[in-house]
């Protein structure tokens, strides 16, 4: 049985999308943030960094992951029938490789800056978590470019180009993150319409609703 440790829009997100794509037997377990319940004895026994998702897989003993990219990786190589990545050593999988570590190492950092910039300046400065929070969202418009021109590039209709993989929920998630910044990866035309289409994947809708995610969605 797969476990996923969630929270409503929280990185969890992006590998609840992905189990509903695969249609496999699962269950999810809220950790609420609200109550810090991720900083519990309970669910730090599970991921001592206090952080989510998490996912429990005793298909294979009883395996424990944490790390998104990480998790999306192992549900892609668990289920390749589903053809959620690129053959092994072929150029496509290095690209999903390059592309799925921007993501995570790159855009969602800085993002997350902007929603906590307060980890970053000295507690009380005020002043200086606004500029943080205003140049996080600076960067994160320039990185959102780079995602834009590569869906120009390609000309397909997703991360990878025409292949579906378990990069599109992670960068659908992260560009959701950017919905109220000031300038949000929506106004983007080649990542309005990726947004559009991802929206319109029963996977996705299933996930929102299981959330209870309200509008706007990106």
């Amino acid at each position: 049985m797969i476990e996923l440790y969630y929270y409503p829009s929280n990185a969890s997100f992006a590998p609840h999308v992905v189990l509903n794509e695969l249609g496999v037997p699962f269950q999810l377990r809220l950790v609420d943030r609200d109550k810090e319940q991720h900083k519990s004895p309970e669910f730090l026994k599970i991921n001592p960094n206090g952080l989510l998702p998490a996912l429990r897989d005793t298909r294979q003993g009883e395996l424990v992951m944490s790390e998104t990219a990480a998790i999306l990786l192992h549900l892609a190589d668990t289920h390749p029938e589903a053809g959620l990545m690129p053959p092994l050593g072929s150029a496509e999988r290095a690209t999903a490789y390059k592309w799925l570590m921007w993501l995570t190492n790159t855009l969602q950092p800085t993002i997350i800056t902007s929603y906590y910039p307060d980890r970053f300046v000295a507690p009380g400065n005020s002043a200086g978590s606004a500029e943080v929070k205003q140049q996080a969202q600076v960067r994160a418009a320039a990185q959102l470019d780079l995602l834009a021109a590569e869906f120009d590039r390609h000309g397909g209709p997703f991360v990878l180009g025409e292949r579906f993989s378990v990069l599109d929920p992670f960068a659908f998630m992260l560009c959701r993150w950017t919905r109220n910044f000031s300038d949000p990866a929506r106004r983007r035309p080649a990542l309005a319409a990726f947004l559009e289409r991802m929206a319109q994947r029963p996977a996705l809708l299933r996930t929102i609703e299981t959330e209870k995610l309200p509008q706007p969605w990106f």
